[in-house]
């Protein structure tokens, strides 16, 4: 019976990738002793089932797809908040990346003459057991000609696995002893917005404009409506205040009062209740007219005597400034006269349909551009190349386009929600296919007797280099949890343990967090590999 599905899996790998993914995703959710593996489960199932059988792996083709659109929307999704992240802080996180990773191939050129692996498979052992499989790759280009080139292929699929499982487990254990001492992390909540009134009946404000009041006391508030008498307009910048105005307020507690303070003194809010002449709604941000500018760009209050008060973007709400750069998804609170509602919400698009759709042309042609990157040989000097590979290239160039957020008519995010999904789908392949691929080498390597030294040897660079990365990023740099995470699922460049992350986190932080040190770790574990390699032949 068993011979019989595995015969039909193997001669049916799309209904073995559901397989491995239906199995997977449901038991990631399962909680013990208040853990879940999450969607990193897919992988152990991969690992699983693919040792049943040499057959029984998802082609490469699955393997690469998911690699590429899953670190693509990542791109996507942090490029502005890498290139925030570009201070002091994101070069030290760089530079421990570097010098964890020296640290581990300081390891590997001791480890022929402490534990007797040949040096071939101790470099194979470097490269698996920080998964990086365009560092295998280097350093099978480096040893073609060698008698032992197909050596470093055993050490890399023996300690891949624990490549994956180590640092998820390290990890584990790392957030388990914070929450013992310091309780869970707390996320930075996003400030609580607050709309109050105030009455204009302070001397130094008369015959100024909103906008220079804003400007000389740097009021982090967006006004919204203004009443003068029984009219009620929009509350623009040009507005020339006038004892007895009445002005809306919107911000953050101590921001609204500051700004209330400024201007006079609180009023009832009764007059934003009126409805008649000026109206608001909130617009869902789909026309790529409008995606991808500065709001200040757009000119509304000129153009349509509209302002936003305030964008939601995902869950949380935030106020615009002229500088707020607009995404597809985002919606918008748009303050105007109710006879001009309709044409404003034509403006940004407002619809829901269109948010559902993704943009074919700028995602195929980014990903384009970046698989072209990731398979140009870029010199590195001593006749050593590196490519950025399939993981590498889409990363960079995804992190650029979405700082960029549009050239021309090309809008290069794709909506949040779309996005979410894509990643999914991305990671979902990838873990399928990796586990799948990787188990009965894994399995029957284990079987030799050079396995286990192998093994031990890999999970202690595994081990040690996650720890120490860890320690360090915690204790001497002071990056907070979710982002120290994800600058060690980078060092590993593995998408399964970013997604445990996540899982763990219930924040988008660890994103931020790989973006910041991908590159640099990618570019230098190949370089190690490459060195290694030509020390060690």
């Amino acid at each position: 019976m068993l011979e019989h599905a595995v015969a039909y899996l193997a001669e049916n790998p799309i209904l073995l990738l559901f397989v491995v993914a239906g199995i997977g995703y449901p038991l990631g959710r399962l909680r013990i002793a208040g853990c879940s593996l999450g969607i990193a489960a897919v992988l152990f199932v991969g690992l699983g089932v693919g040792a049943l059988h040499p057959d029984l792996r998802l082609p490469e083709v699955v393997y690469l797809l998911g690699l590429t659109v899953f670190v693509y929307t990542i791109g996507l999704s942090s490029g502005p908040s890498f290139v925030r992240s570009l201070n002091r802080r994101g070069i030290a996180a760089n530079l421990l990346t570097v010098g964890v990773l020296m640290a581990a191939a300081a390891l590997v050129v001791a480890a022929p003459a402490l534990l007797g692996l040949s040096g071939p498979v101790a470099v194979g052992a470097f490269t698996g057991s920080l998964t990086n499989t365009p560092a295998l790759a280097a350093v099978l280009e480096t040893l073609k000609d060698s008698p032992n080139a197909n050596d470093p292929v055993v050490g890399y699929s023996i300690t891949y696995p624990i490549g994956v499982l180590g640092v998820i487990l390290v990890v584990s254990l790392f957030r388990s002893a914070h929450v013992r001492r310091h309780g869970p992390e707390v996320e930075e909540a996003a400030p609580n917005l607050v709309l109050r009134a105030a009455g204009v009946s302070n001397p130094e404000v008369f015959g100024k404009t909103i906008a220079q009041v804003s400007a000389e006391h740097q009021c982090k508030v967006v006004f919204g409506r203004l009443q003068r008498g029984d009219r009620t307009a929009i509350a623009t910048g040009d507005h020339i205040l006038q004892e007895g105005d009445l002005l809306s307020v919107l911000g953050t507690e101590e921001d609204t009062e500051n700004a209330i303070r400024i201007l006079g003194e609180p009023v009832s809010t009764e007059f934003l209740l009126d409805r008649s002449f000026v109206d608001y709604r909130r617009i869902f941000v789909s026309s790529p007219e409008t995606a991808g500018k500065r709001l200040g760009d757009l000119q509304l209050p000129q153009r349509m005597n509209a302002i936003v008060t305030r964008v939601r973007r995902g869950d949380v709400d935030f106020l615009p400034t002229a500088d707020t750069v607009l995404e597809l998804g985002d919606r918008v609170r748009v303050l105007t006269e109710r006879t001009n509602m309709d044409a404003v919400s034509r403006f940004f698009g407002d619809s829901y349909r269109a948010l559902s759709e993704i943009d074919i042309l700028s995602f195929g042609l980014g990903l384009a551009l970046g698989l072209v990157l990731g398979s140009l040989p870029i010199p590195i000097g001593g006749g050593l190349t590196f490519k950025l590979g399939f993981a590498g290239g889409p990363l960079v160039v995804a992190l650029a386009l979405s700082a960029l957020h549009r050239t021309g008519p090309i809008v290069w995010q794709i909506p949040y929600s779309a996005n979410l999904t894509l990643r999914q789908i991305g990671l979902v392949l990838f873990l399928a296919a990796v586990g799948t691929r990787s188990g009965y080498a894994f399995f029957e390597t284990m079987r030799q007797g050079e396995g286990w030294t192998v093994l031990a040897f890999g999970a202690f660079v595994t081990l040690s280099t996650a720890t120490l990365f860890l320690w360090i990023g915690s204790r001497v740099l002071r990056v907070p949890q979710s982002t120290l995470f994800g600058m060690m699922a980078a060092v590993q460049t593995q998408p399964a343990v970013l997604a445990f992350a996540q899982e763990q986190t219930k924040s988008d932080r660890p994103n931020v967090g790989y973006a910041t040190v991908y590159a640099s770790a990618t570019l230098t574990k190949i370089v190690l590999a490459q060195v290694l390699a030509a020390l060690l032949r």
